[in-house]
């Protein structure tokens, strides 16, 4: 029965099994107050009403060796970042309580499951309640650690000769994004408008502005932070999973044709701050332990001291899809890949943003870059690659066809790990969010 829980209609191949526990921030229409929740099936678990009507000491029996007063402060915030700051050992002791307490065969029937009154105050259906981003988010930065990715779009602009940059085998490249405009799943994107060169050929250039014709997509892993450093001292990659709070998808809206205009010398701006999107439920770090796997791509390049890991699986092998839906409500799958094709870890990439004496803060969120396959169109994380900027359509459900985004689509991300031994799943549920037209100037 480790796998088995008393929840209703529970099924252990759910995103949210038991073997999971993903944290999140929900309301509920009785009470708007944004508060901490684990999901566990079709359900979404109150904790911070929940932890106010178990008894004190029962709480330190589930809970041994956590400061009981602290956990009750950190579950009672708006935000995860309290309960994150508490650290990968409290982490580990407290899903593995909620799972002693959610378990079919718990030794605790009157915490929760024979508790009736309890129930009804703590449990409520993940329909019923509304998502909030889970972390105060200070800092985002985004990598571009999806080797194929980063190769097939270099191919597109560079040609094979020189379609990765020198220092991309040697480092975790990336750039700070806007943590201000990264938003929850279900939360609608509106076209951004920018400076546009239409015809790059032309000379003198002359730009337009007006909304992005190429909007995009771009299909990502994000790491939150849990453990600060201090500034002026670096991380060690063999003990940056300390650091690691969770992870979520992430959705890093792009306007091609923006960046592609303003990008030289500086990197992105306009082009990619109008919106990311994250899944609402962070997944512990602990959670994916069972899946990591060695990396898929090869990096023949000797690394810096400060890269090399004693560990041998470095990421996971998340199962990544993409949807497509528009505004006639057809729906097509447009991508399939995995996590396991990142070519660098999220330890080298604390390790490597932290070399200099960056410090990190509790709830700075890591995107992994555009995860991509080697297979053929199916495998690609981004519009950019599918449609080779644009010279080839995506055929979709309906009669219909896209090279990039119109308003009315609707993109969703899954992710999920599968034990195809036990049935278990692990996942994210979704993120998603939906085009709606520029703003009016």
């Amino acid at each position: 029965m480790a796998n088995e829980s008393w929840i209703p209609g529970y099924s252990p191949s759910t995103d949210f099994s038991l073997a999971n526990i993903p944290f999140g921030i929900i309301s509920t229409p009785e009470d708007s107050t944004p508060r901490p929740a684990i999901a566990i099936g079709d359900f979404a678990l109150d904790l911070k009403t929940w932890l106010a009507e178990v008894n004190r000491e029962k709480l330190t029996g589930i809970f041994s060796g956590v400061d009981i007063d602290q956990l009750n402060h950190a579950l009672s915030q708006p935000t995860l970042n309290v309960f994150a700051a508490l650290g990968r050992p409290v982490h580990k002791i407290v899903r593995k309580g909620l799972q002693d307490v959610l378990r079919k065969d718990t030794p605790h029937l009157q915490l929760l499951r024979d508790d009736d009154n309890v129930k009804a105050k703590t449990l409520r259906r993940l329909s019923e309640v509304t998502m909030h981003l889970p972390m105060e988010i200070g800092d985002y930065t985004d990598f571009y650690a999806g080797y194929h990715h980063a190769y097939a779009v270099g191919v597109m602009f560079r040609g094979p000769e020189n379609a990765l940059q020198p220092n991309y085998m040697h480092l975790p490249v990336g750039y700070h994004g806007r943590a201000s405009s990264i938003v929850v799943d279900g939360t609608p994107i509106r076209r951004p408008v920018g400076q546009i060169l239409l015809d790059p050929k032309a000379e003198p250039k002359q730009p337009v502005t007006g909304p992005t014709r190429k909007l995009d997509i771009e299909l990502e892993l994000g790491c939150f932070i849990s453990k600060p450093n201090k500034m002026g001292e670096s991380v060690d990659v063999n003990q940056a999973e300390e650091h690691i709070f969770g992870y979520v998808l992430l959705n890093d809206w792009s306007a091609r044709d923006i960046q592609a205009w303003e990008y030289v010398p500086l990197g992105p701006f306009n082009g990619k701050n109008f919106g990311t999107t994250i899944s609402a439920w962070v997944v512990l770090a602990d959670a994916l332990e069972p899946f990591k796997v060695k990396t898929e791509i090869e990096n023949k390049t000797e690394l810096q001291e400060y890269l090399k890991g004693h560990e041998e699986k470095t990421v996971f092998d998340i199962k990544l899809e993409v949807d497509l839906r528009t505004a006639d409500g057809s729906m097509t799958t447009i991508g399939r890949t995995s996590s396991k094709y990142l070519m660098w870890s999220f330890p080298q990439m604390i390790a490597h943003h932290t070399l200099g004496g960056c410090p990190m803060r509790p709830g700075d969120l890591l995107g992994s870059g555009t995860i991509s396959g080697p297979g053929g169109v199916e495998e690609r994380g981004s519009l950019l690659e599918m449609t080779e900027n644009g010279k080839k359509e995506v055929l979709l459900a309906g009669m219909n066809a896209r090279t990039f985004l119109k308003d009315g689509d609707s993109i969703t991300l899954r992710g999920f790990c599968a034990d195809d031994g036990d049935g278990v799943r692990v996942g994210f549920g979704r993120c998603s969010g939906k085009i709606y037209g520029a703003a009016q100037r």
